[in-house]
């Protein structure tokens, strides 16, 4: 998922939330959450785990990259178990967010598809699995399965991944802050509260 802040749906991660907590005119911020599908042709059955796969993407500081990962996760109380989770298509999740936008329920959607794979390891392509995550996060189960079954958001999906490329985006979560240069939102609250002010 990426963020765009500007003068910008409140569903962010822990840190971004903290730091938006403590920007002094929190009025002038609006968050909108949008999709990015990091690998758009990535299977929908699990493959090899996060950690493994970012010591494919990054070689010798993966080791690094996972520790400030995890321990940043840490510091706001997440649970990050990079050796449980597994990379999958995450299409029909980021569609389900659109439908839990819609519904009021973004935060809550995403709060429980970042659990449910960065903690607990779960396939979040799997269909019974986001049935049961939409759910969760408060959705009716008749309107989720619609979404599944069917192509509701898709172009929205599509559409809100080429704004992200066409910003320069390439990781999340991500950070466009007025049409500027994407920024990693993983660092710490402090740094990511300056941004914002």
């Amino acid at each position: 998922m990426a963020g765009e802040a500007s003068d910008p749906q409140p569903v962010a991660p822990s840190g971004l939330t903290a730091a938006l907590d403590l920007v002094t005119d929190r009025r002038r911020v609006q968050v909108v959450i949008r999709s990015y599908e990091l690998a758009p042709g990535e299977s929908r059955n699990p493959g090899p785990t996060a950690a493994e796969a970012m010591t494919g993407w990054w070689g010798d500081q993966a080791g690094a990259r996972k520790a400030t990962i995890e321990s940043l996760g840490a510091a706001e109380g997440l649970s990050i178990n990079l050796h449980r989770a597994r990379p999958v298509n995450t299409f029909d999740a980021h569609r389900l967010c659109h439908l839990a936008a819609d519904r009021d329920r973004a935060d809550e959607m995403l709060e429980q598809l970042l659990r449910a794979y960065h903690t607990d390891g779960l396939n979040i392509a799997d269909p019974q699995v986001l049935q049961r995550l939409g759910g969760a996060a408060g959705l009716a189960d008749t309107e989720v399965h619609a979404v599944l079954v069917g192509d509701d958001y898709a172009e929205d999906v599509r559409a809100d991944r080429r704004r992200g490329v066409e910003h320069g985006v390439t990781g999340v979560p991500t950070l466009v802050i007025d049409g500027g240069p994407p920024v990693s939102v993983i660092q710490p609250v402090a740094q990511l509260r300056r941004l914002f002010e």
